[in-house]
């Protein structure tokens, strides 16, 4: 039976392998812009994690409900996108959030985030190669959400290069899963031509 839950999250994950690049190429693109705009602004930091997270959580929706999973599968995905979009409308919605409160909205996004790819890196690990990219973007994930709440006096503007760099590392090891996915699907489709 879960032999049965990893093949079906597989494919999946195989069906709807253009939004995991999405929502790398957005994580990616939010993490230059904010390398390369090193005096951005609080408020602006605010708005580019608010939208990149209602994106995040609408792809990572697409996927669960287009993608077809069955009802286990459906739910750690849309948990997971539900998480994204419920902290992006929070950070939208609630522009005077101070540095502190926007570190813990992007710590307990990571961390729970970075969960839930865990749980999907391990039932995916018989099913394809390279399933260890989606457990290191989780694991990735929950140390900087942690980092994050073990040092909250640094502030929003101090680990702005961290945050970059980690949006980055995280965006990339998505594109690099989105590519690995796909493949599944033209492999599954030559099996069955």
């Amino acid at each position: 039976m879960v032999a049965n839950l990893s093949e079906s999250l597989a494919q999946v994950m195989s069906r709807v392998w253009w939004t995991l690049l999405l929502r790398g190429l957005a994580a990616v693109a939010f993490g230059v812009l904010v390398m390369t705009r090193p005096g951005i602004t609080l408020a602006a930091l605010i708005l580019f994690f608010g939208v990149y997270m209602v994106i995040n959580g609408v792809l990572g929706a697409f996927s669960a409900l287009f993608g077809k999973p069955d009802g286990e599968n459906r739910w750690l995905l849309l948990g997971a996108a539900a998480i994204s979009f419920v902290i992006g409308l929070l950070t939208l919605f609630a522009p005077g959030l101070t540095a502190f409160a926007l570190l813990f909205y992007i710590a307990l996004w990571a961390i729970s985030t970075g969960a839930l790819e865990v749980a999907a890196a391990i039932r995916l690990r018989k099913e394809i190669h390279g399933e260890w990219m989606l457990a290191l973007a989780g694991i990735a994930s929950m140390g900087f959400g942690m980092f994050l709440i073990a040092r909250p006096g640094a502030g929003a503007l101090a680990v702005l290069s961290l945050l970059a760099f980690f949006a980055i590392l995280f965006g990339l090891l998505y594109v690099l899963l989105a590519f690995k996915v796909r493949g599944i699907a033209r492999t599954q489709g030559a099996h069955a031509g």
